[in-house]
């Protein structure tokens, strides 16, 4: 690939290996910095670079436009995690689909097909055309931290069969894929953004479950790949180290025995699992030396330079060698020149698809196919309510419940669609500061009550939430419960009779369920992970 890198200076070429993010809803000075004086190769943006999606295609292209200017030879990969569901980073306006869960609930290829060109018809008219995304990490320990509802299900091959429908989806709508996280990130307890985790298993086993939707996505023609911070011993036994940098991870098992010759990327550098161990300089050096072509430094200014520096040295005293970097600048630009030009850049004022109607329904659809009755043994549901009869709802309140989710919860939203079916809904929060004075207060609502709805968040994690339900229970009043996030809930009081999931608290997933709350929808949805002891992988069965 000789071609792509005719005429680059090294530090041009050094430049084209780094992706950066920023934090404001304009070019910062910082990351105008990093594109001119540097010639990065990448931007990576969050829900904290977006106010809506006009603004966001005014800053892409004012990114593209700086780029430009400053000599480029081929536009800024601009990447996005918006995964759909519960990691979604577009604006309010944009159309919000359901993430991989909610998918894996439904199992069509089809739908998740059509959900990911959509999707990439969006990010793509704002101005971005790298989704990192799908997630196709097999999540089968329900104790995980940072996966759950973010893939498909626990079944490898189901994962993989959903892989291959979702980068066929991108791919048709123009945008580059990436799947995440290798060689999976599904079997931990521990949260890479915090510490190490370490996978315990054997390449045969990885063979046979992890890497089989990688294998999947790579087929169906993923153009990139993301590597996790995660530790293997059987792959690298000599060190404890991240996939990240380890030759064992990158090169020998996903260039060579699976055969991927597009761009490997690191997952974020700042992350605890590589900045608390090896730190970002060293670390985004180490990285290359392994195989990754492309290093990802989202956060902070001084750290990203630091990763360049690092670079830098290293290819001076030889510890980087100059084929390494050539063969890598060489991967990005074809990336690149496959996908970008300068003429097809969306202009401000172009049509962002978010209004379209043909997606809505498409969403609603989605939807209201993935939302699961798993038991109904007290024939709760539908609710049959006299008009003077009272319900209660009672939820959890946090700001988040995860290191990458930013979706507020919804509350009021939910009480209100509620309240449109039957007025008489007394709505009671508990917190992690929430006295006794708060809990007998909910007792003496559930008291008078006709039902009591309890949504919880992971409560299979968290001994309040179990706490409080066991109390609901013990009362002797009808309860309801609904999870709004990872369908193991139940696993933490087996006795409750009626549990319905959403796989996410999105306002679209809360109207689905209300509508199934009140009969006005029929349940469709499939547990796509196994309730140990109670349910299997598909239940109910049709």
């Amino acid at each position: 690939m000789p071609g792509y890198i005719a005429n680059m200076s090294l530090e041009e070429q050094i430049g084209q290996l780094l992706m950066a993010g920023f934090p404001a809803t304009n070019p910062s000075p910082e990351i105008i910095d990093l594109i001119q004086k540097h010639h990065i190769g990448g931007i990576i943006l969050f829900s904290r670079n977006v106010q809506d999606t006009r603004q966001l295609l005014e800053l892409t292209h004012s990114l593209q436009m700086t780029a430009r200017a400053a000599g480029h030879r081929y536009p800024l990969l601009i990447a996005i995690d918006q995964e759909n569901g519960m990691v979604q980073r577009l604006g309010d306006d944009a159309i919000a689909f359901p993430g991989n869960m909610a998918l894996g609930a439904i199992g069509s290829e089809q739908l998740v097909y059509d959900v990911a060109q959509a999707t990439g018809r969006e990010l793509k008219a704002c101005g971005i055309n790298m989704n990192l995304a799908p997630v196709v990490d097999v999540n089968n320990n329900p104790a995980n931290p940072v996966i759950g509802v973010r893939s498909f299900g626990e079944d490898a091959l189901e994962v993989a069969r959903l892989t291959s429908a979702a980068v066929k989806g991108y791919r048709a709508a123009g945008v580059i894929t990436c799947l995440k996280h290798f060689p999976g990130h599904g079997d931990t307890a521990v949260d890479s953004h915090l510490s190490l985790p370490t996978i315990p298993y054997t390449l045969e086993r990885l063979q046979a479950v992890e890497l089989v939707p990688f294998r999947s996505g790579i087929a169906a023609g993923a153009d990139s790949v993301m590597i996790a911070h995660i530790h293997f011993p059987s792959l690298m036994p000599q060190e404890i180290l991240p996939a990240t940098v380890s030759p064992a991870i990158v090169r020998d098992l996903l260039r060579e025995q699976l055969g991927f010759d597009g761009v490997i990327i690191s997952d974020c550098l700042e992350m605890q699992a590589v900045a608390d161990t090896i730190g970002v300089g060293p670390g985004s050096v180490m990285a290359l030396q392994a195989g990754v072509d492309l290093v990802l430094i989202s956060h902070e200014y001084p750290r990203q330079l630091a990763g360049i520096e690092a670079i830098q040295a290293a290819v001076r005293t030889g510890t980087l060698s100059l084929e390494t970097v050539n063969r890598a600048a060489a991967r990005v630009l074809r990336l690149k020149e496959r996908f970008l030009s300068w003429e097809d850049l969306p202009a401000p004022g172009a049509t962002i698809p978010a209004s379209s109607e043909v997606d809505q329904q498409l969403r609603d659809r989605a939807y209201a196919l993935s939302t699961t009755l798993v038991r109904n043994d007290d024939g709760l549901l539908p609710l049959h309510l006299e008009p003077d009869e009272d319900v209660l709802l009672v939820f959890p309140q946090r700001d988040s419940w995860t290191q990458v989710e930013d979706r507020q919860y919804p509350y009021e939203f939910f009480i209100e669609s509620i309240r449109q079916h039957h007025p008489r809904v007394t709505a009671l929060s508990i917190t992690p500061d929430s006295t006794d004075a708060a809990y007998e207060e909910i007792d003496r609502a559930a008291r008078a009550a006709a039902v009591t709805i309890m949504v919880t968040v992971n409560a299979y994690q968290d001994r309040q939430q179990v706490a409080l339900m066991q109390r609901l229970l013990h009362a002797g009043r009808p309860v309801v419960g609904l999870a709004v996030y990872n369908p193991y809930d139940l696993l933490a009081f087996p006795e409750l009779g009626t549990y319905l999931v959403t796989y996410e608290y999105t306002r679209p997933a809360l109207a689905s369920a209300v509508r199934v709350l009140f009969g006005e929808q029929q349940p469709q949805g499939h547990l796509p992970v196994s309730l140990p002891g109670l349910y299997a992988p598909g239940h109910p069965v049709a």
